[in-house]
């Protein structure tokens, strides 16, 4: 268990240069855009304009902040992605068209390699206190807005805003958390 400050998330380019991204987690470590397992980001976006394409790569996105974006997907209809949304899962190597409804936008990225694993993330909005079940061996959790306290495998801490907490071989365990917060769980698995 490794729990990823805000401040110290590090910041690059997009692949297609057009933006930033703050990546909180990749594997294997200091892999680059180009050669990673899996990949865990956000991105603030301020422009209309194409994704850059992933090779090989599975893609699901939340909008954290912002009024929310309109995504064009080759061979889908346009979907509306708000941060009521739940997070939408789309192939990252197909060419899609992003267009802000009104203003930027910060987005969550979760992306894994198709030939080797898979993903899944979720949204969780937390009011008082709560188990969360922890299904596959690597699992993300990301305190978005608010903060809350945690307990897994008897270790406990705190997370702030923009904090997230890595926890290898978590398959079959549960997450104890408690606060007031709007977080996200992303899971990593081997196919």
């Amino acid at each position: 268990m490794k729990i990823l400050r805000a401040g110290d998330h590090k910041r690059m380019p997009w692949k297609n240069g057009k933006g930033e991204t703050v990546e909180i987690a990749v594997f294997p470590p200091d892999a680059s855009v180009n050669d990673f397992d899996w990949r865990i980001s956000m991105a603030t976006v301020a422009a209309d304009g194409p994704f850059s394409i992933f090779a090989g790569v599975d893609r699901t996105l939340a909008i954290l902040d912002g009024n929310g974006m309109v995504l064009d997907i080759e061979g889908s209809q346009p979907v509306l992605l708000t941060s009521a949304s739940d997070p939408l899962a789309f192939a990252a190597d197909i060419p899609v068209d992003a267009r802000l409804e009104n203003g930027a936008i910060t987005d969550l990225n979760v992306m894994t390699r198709r030939n080797g694993l898979a993903h899944t993330l979720i949204r969780i909005d937390l009011a008082g206190a709560r188990t969360v079940p922890l299904a596959s061996s690597t699992c993300l959790f990301l305190c978005h807005r608010g903060a809350l306290s945690f307990r897994w495998h008897g270790e406990t801490g705190a997370l702030a805003a923009g904090d997230a907490l890595l926890i290898e071989d978590a398959a079959g365990t549960a997450l104890e958390i408690d606060g007031e917060a709007r977080s996200y769980l992303a899971s990593v698995t081997i196919r």
